[in-house]
C-alpha cells in the first residue's frame, strides 16, 4: 500500500507543477516586477493536503520581492488551481512557496570554476 501512495503523490505533484507553472506564466512577468518565475518542483504530503511549491526566480536579485508577491497571492493561485484540478482531486492542497536556490548554487559553482 505504501508504494501506491508515493506513486500517486508523484503523479499529483507533477500535475500540480504543470498547472501552477501555467497559472504563473499566464500572469506575465509584469506581475512579478519583470522577473521570470518557474516552478522547479512540487512536493505533496501523503494525504495530498499540503503542497510545497519550489520556484526559481531570475534575476535572483528580485527573489525576495517575488516571493512576497507569490505569498501575498497564494489564495488566488489556489483558487485557480482548484478550478483546474477539481475533477481529479477531492481537496485542493494548501500551497506554500519556497525559493529553489539551485540556480544560484549552479551560478556560484560556475563562477568558482571560471576563476
Amino acid at each position: 500500500m505504501e508504494g501506491q501512495a508515493s506513486t500517486r503523490q508523484l503523479k499529483v505533484a507533477r500535475e500540480l507543477q504543470k498547472d501552477l507553472a501555467e497559472i504563473i506564466r499566464s500572469k506575465g512577468m509584469a506581475a512579478f516586477s519583470g522577473a521570470m518565475v518557474s516552478v522547479s518542483e512540487v512536493r505533496i504530503s501523503p494525504d495530498l493536503s499540503v503542497a510545497k511549491v519550489y520556484v526559481s526566480i531570475f534575476p535572483s536579485a528580485k527573489a525576495e520581492e517575488v516571493m512576497g508577491i507569490l505569498r501575498a497571492n497564494v489564495r488566488t493561485y489556489r483558487g485557480e488551481l482548484g478550478r483546474i484540478v477539481a475533477k481529479q482531486l477531492r481537496i485542493v492542497p494548501e500551497l506554500t512557496f519556497y525559493l529553489d536556490s539551485s540556480i544560484d548554487y549552479a551560478e556560484h559553482i560556475d563562477a568558482l570554476l571560471k576563476q
